[in-house]
């Protein structure tokens, strides 16, 4: 399998795609201006203590106070609270890890009220992004991941990937590590660790370590409810994370990104820096690799896969339901074949979905009814086994009296929504038709109004492939001619994303140029 990944930056929000094999497998949209990202950590203080729930809301400058239980306080917590403590009340000197007095682990079956009282000021990492209505998740056990190692400070342990199979590397691990760990420091040493030097470890660890240390110093620089440590960008996390052999390209458009990326990967694969690739071309760069085809075809609501056989998923506030329907498929004269049949190709396309759009919490799959129990069984082996592949932990039941199945899947940060309809290309929304004939002209006036008014010395001007196409028929006596003859420097561009008669328009530095309808009359 080969690997892609084509990061589309652009002024408001960050694309990245991960392309396996040429298929959309993961999309990830960020705005540029997104905080609360899963991994930052805030010096927080407590709002609001809830027995019932055996949980806190605590203040980091989210609108809605974010939720911490119990249980995610963390066995090292009082050692870590008094250290914060130590540190923000003597901030010309910051406290030695390896002197720090170790406190008692909190207990299991403690709580709350035990241990954090309204306006205590404590150190958090969001482990959940604001989902809906819902504010962030939080953590007090710190943790600062890199590729190899994952850094806790305070807990000592260190502990071993499941997925490292084999116990004589599994030892080696551990004892490389025990041996280049300072002390007051735990480590999770994670499964691309597999196989790696001593020289790359120390290394990474010294950098998680470096980090750690500047959590404390701008800790003893900060007020209470204030972002301490931001996690590295969306983009680096993505590749931190599933980074492996089988990466062909990197593929980014913006220069200060791509260089970003490149110095990453430089650091992790020296290597392999050369993969790393700077998209010059004048398409969108998520339309020159079919990833917004893609993401049309595969993110609406209806989602067909085999044979005319299709999927309706449907998202809600409590879960997400997918329903199996075979449509006009008819290979198999036995009902019960062919259904076994729909529903095994029905469970790649769902799996591929759950990674497609990251849906975490409750999925219900409706299948197509079976009656034999062995299709029944080999339904939910197929499924548990195309599934193994996916990074987010989850945990699939057998199919129900019913013949539904459910998933509970990882969730992190809300699902990907993607409106992947179109405006009407009549009424562009407003319920009122407009002469389609005249649209090119109405174009020119926008360009001729953008010219006298902005003094913009070249305008790109994005338009559905339809309308390029048009604009740029005939060469000698073609629109685009006749408007540069006119204005001067105009770009036409083909834009899958737009809707018939949408259009954009940018100046030569990139920056869209906000025109309103009555500015093109002028």
């Amino acid at each position: 399998m080969t690997s892609e990944l084509v990061v589309d930056v652009q002024p408001s929000e960050i694309s990245i795609a991960l392309l396996e094999n040429g298929r959309l497998a993961e999309v990830n949209r960020e705005t540029r201006e997104q905080t609360y990202a899963v991994g930052n950590i805030y010096y927080g203080r407590v709002k609001k203590i809830m027995p019932g729930l055996n949980a806190a809301f605590v203040d980091v400058g989210y609108g809605k106070d974010a939720f911490l239980h119990y249980l995610d306080l963390g066995p090292t917590f009082e050692t870590l609270y008094r250290y914060t403590k130590q540190a923000v009340s003597d901030r010309k000197k910051t406290p030695v890890m390896n002197k720090v007095k170790t406190q008692p682990e909190l207990g299991k079956t403690g709580s709350i009220t035990e241990v954090l009282s309204v306006g205590q000021e404590l150190l958090v990492q969001v482990t959940k992004e604001p989902i809906s209505t819902k504010g962030p998740r939080l953590s007090a056990e710190i943790s600062i991941a890199g590729r190899y190692l994952v850094l806790i400070p305070f807990a000592e342990k260190v502990s071993v990937s499941a997925k490292i199979s084999s116990e004589a590397e599994r030892v080696r691990l551990r004892k490389l590590v025990q041996s280049i760990k300072p002390k007051g420091f735990g480590v999770i040493i994670r499964t691309v660790a597999e196989d790696k030097k001593v020289a790359e470890l120390d290394n990474e660890l010294k950098i998680l370590v470096k980090r750690w240390e500047d959590v404390v110093a701008k800790l003893q620089k900060s007020q209470a409810v204030s972002l301490i440590s931001e996690e590295i960008g969306r983009t680096i996390g993505i590749i931190r994370d599933i980074f492996n052999p089988t990466f062909q390209h990197i593929h980014i458009n913006d220069k200060d990104v791509f260089a970003e990326v490149r110095d990453y990967v430089e650091l992790i694969a020296p290597d392999r820096k050369n993969i790393v690739k700077l998209y010059t071309g004048e398409l969108p760069i998520f339309d020159n690799f079919a990833i917004t085809k893609q993401m049309k075809t595969g993110l609406g609501r209806t989602v067909s896969f085999k044979n005319g056989a299709y999927l309706i998923i449907e998202h809600t506030e409590a879960l997400h339901v997918i329903d199996v329907n075979s449509g006009n498929r008819s290979k198999s004269d036995d009902q019960e074949t062919n259904a076994y049949e729909v529903n095994l190709a029905a469970a790649d396309e769902i799996a591929h979905q759950l990674r497609l759009r990251d849906m975490g919490g409750i999925i219900v799959v409706d299948f197509i009814d079976m009656v034999k129990p062995e299709h029944k069984q080999g339904l939910y082996d197929h499924m548990r086994e195309i599934m193994e592949n996916d990074r987010a932990k989850h945990n699939i039941l057998q199919l129900s009296k019913f013949g539904l199945m459910q998933i509970t899947r990882q969730r992190v940060r809300p699902a990907v929504d993607i409106d992947v309809t179109e405006t009407c290309p009549t009424c562009l929304g407003t319920h009122k038709v407009q002469p389609t004939i005249l649209f090119v002209d109405e174009l020119e006036e926008k360009i001729r109004w953008a010219v006298e008014n902005t003094r913009r010395k070249g305008l790109v001007l994005y338009v559905h492939p339809y309308v390029e196409a048009y604009i740029t028929k005939g060469w000698l006596k073609s629109i685009i001619r006749r408007w540069r003859q006119k204005y001067g420097r105009v770009h036409v561009i083909p834009s899958q994303k737009l809707g018939f008669l949408q259009w954009e328009l940018y100046d030569d530095n990139g920056n869209k140029l906000e025109l309103k309808k009555e500015n093109a009359g002028k």
